[in-house]
């Protein structure tokens, strides 16, 4: 760093920036709410279109698979482009793929929508991350912001539940899709009113054999583990799971000699933005997964209606709210690392209560335990976020902020993937070693598929047979379940002692951030970095500006 640089103090955000961020809440409360309401609709869906367990998996994850696939694209793309412009052009594509989606008449063609979707998402969350990284240069307000913007992740979580709980009561499983509708016409109307715009003038050349490669490999790795998961070992699914870790391999490796990665190397090297990045991935693998099965377990074990669900599913909503809001003011009196330890120690306990679950008493446990797992997730991701994001240079963003979002939808979508496959073993294991023998055969596989198809088979059968069936069904689910928050108790606490001695030990940086979170990763305070390099185009927007520190002062 030249001695002599002047530091000018970050800019201060104003009015309009916090209006801004309101507008971008909306993709984040519209990527929460659409995954919230497909867990609901799940056992509305099975019923009126019956996919497979495989299928099932498909319908819930290829969503994220996809945004996780092509979020580096995007945000590489952001910077070329302009963030706002990609923005308003993926918000138009998410509501015309809402419609489709809604609509959908076949496990097939459900898959597609819902890949359309992915493909639109995927333009939705760096573009928002890095708007909110160039808007917020003084530190504390990034944190707030940033705890902000995760916060309506949770919201939408919150409201998710109760809107298309009560819309499944009354209306087709489809018509839970069209929320995101009406909210995506509203971003597209007050975005470019109050969205500044912004690019990189200088971007590097987006390298078309790395984006084949991250694609095909996350793909390929992707449909091996499912197919291995849902049908058991078979020459292709072993094949297609290995040519994908051999293709993410060739493209880690790739990205080490050309000029221009999508994904900077250099950054892994980082311990902060490393360890942020894996904690990040734990908590939401964790989250993912277990809420996957709750969510299920409270409509098919305990028999709550889609509504009554979404109102159990309520505290968790909040805790997590409070938790990411809590995250930003608990800085004034402990270190990053710290807050992340502590909250991910609640969540410890959260897991541990899932553990005693049980068939009959789990409304109440279940209620508490969602309130401790995600108040005690919540400051990891926001805290998280902010230290990945605050050590990259205002032009790139948009990059740092797709690998950010990537973690973060891998790490939901790996949960559901993994831990469902887990939990769906332990099922289809318990429930065929106790259906009744009278059963038929074509009946005790379907059955054996999903507890959606026992629910709805159980009704068919006649009196005490269907009893039965239904009762083996709720036991080896709820045993399931049982393992899945085994696993995620260890899961947890693993990453509590990772965080603690990886980034605990760590020199303190500016804004209350562990070193490289708010300072870029070499003790320069964050907000010196120069902006002149970064174009502000359609409106006047000169408070982006006004801090002259020349390119090689940033702490990057």
């Amino acid at each position: 760093m030249s001695k002599d640089a002047t530091f000018s103090p970050p800019e201060r955000a104003g009015k309009r920036e916090w209006t801004a961020l309101g507008v971008l809440a909306l993709p984040a409360l519209l990527i929460t709410l659409d995954n919230t309401v497909l867990h609901l609709a799940v056992p509305h869906l099975s019923a009126s279109i019956d996919p497979s367990g495989l299928q099932l998996l498909w319908i819930v994850d290829i969503y994220s698979f996809l945004i996780a696939g092509l979020l580096i694209i995007a945000g590489t793309l952001g910077d070329r482009v302009g963030r706002r412009r990609l923005l308003l052009i993926g918000a138009a594509g998410f509501g015309l793929a809402s419609l489709l989606t809604a609509f959908s008449s076949s496990a097939e063609m459900l898959i597609v929508s819902r890949a359309l979707l992915g493909v639109a998402g995927a333009t939705l969350m760096p573009s928002s991350m890095s708007l909110i990284r160039n808007m917020f240069a003084d530190p504390r307000q990034r944190s707030v912001a940033f705890s902000v913007w995760i916060a309506c992740f949770l919201v939408g979580g919150a409201i998710g539940p109760m809107v298309g709980g009560a819309m499944l009561e009354h209306f087709w499983w489809g018509s839970v899709f069209l929320l995101s509708v009406p909210a995506m016409v509203l971003l597209l109307i007050v975005g470019p009113v109050l969205l500044p715009e912004y690019r990189d003038p200088n971007p590097g050349r987006i390298d078309p054999a790395s984006v084949v490669l991250l694609v095909v490999s996350l793909l390929a790795t992707v449909y091996g583990l499912k197919v291995l998961a849902g049908e058991g070992v078979a020459p292709l699914p072993v094949v297609l799971l290995l040519a994908g870790l051999g293709l993410a391999v060739v493209f880690a490796l790739r990205q080490r000699r050309i000029s221009h990665p999508l994904l900077e190397p250099g950054l892994f090297r980082e311990r902060t933005f490393a360890v942020s990045l894996g904690a990040m991935a734990l908590a939401l693998f964790v989250m993912s997964g277990s809420q996957f099965f709750i969510a299920q377990y409270l409509q098919m074990v305990v028999g709550l209606s889609p509504l009554e669900t979404g109102l159990s599913s309520l505290p968790g909503s909040v805790g997590g709210v409070v938790g990411a809001l809590c995250a930003p003011l608990a800085l004034r009196w402990m270190r990053s690392a710290y807050v992340m330890t502590a909250g991910l120690s609640i969540a410890v306990v959260g897991f541990a209560v899932l553990t005693q679950v049980q068939t009959e008493n789990g409304l109440i446990p279940v209620m508490i335990a969602l309130g401790l797992l995600n108040f005690g997730v919540a400051p990891t991701i926001a805290l998280g976020t902010d230290m990945m994001i605050a050590s990259a240079p205002p032009e790139k963003a948009g990059a740092v902020s797709a690998i950010s979002e990537t973690c973060h939808e891998l790490g939901l979508g790996m949960g559901i993937a993994i831990l469902g496959s887990v939990g769906t073993a332990v099922y289809r294991t318990e429930v065929s070693d106790t259906l009744p023998a009278a059963l038929p055969a074509d009946a005790a596989s379907r059955v054996q598929d999903t507890i959606g198809s026992a629910v709805y088979e159980a009704g068919r059968l006649p009196g005490e047979l269907g009893t039965a069936v239904l009762d083996a069904a709720r036991v080896a689910f709820t045993d399931g379940l049982l393992y899945v928050s085994v696993i995620c108790t260890v899961v947890t606490l693993l990453t509590v002692f990772a965080v603690a001695f990886l980034l605990g030990p760590l020199p303190e940086g500016g804004g209350g951030e562990d070193g490289g979170a708010a300072d870029g990763g070499d003790g320069t305070a964050e907000g010196s970095g120069s902006h002149e390099s970064l174009e502000t185009i359609d409106g006047p927007r000169p408070d982006y500006h006004r801090q002259s520190t020349a390119p090689e002062d940033r702490g990057h």
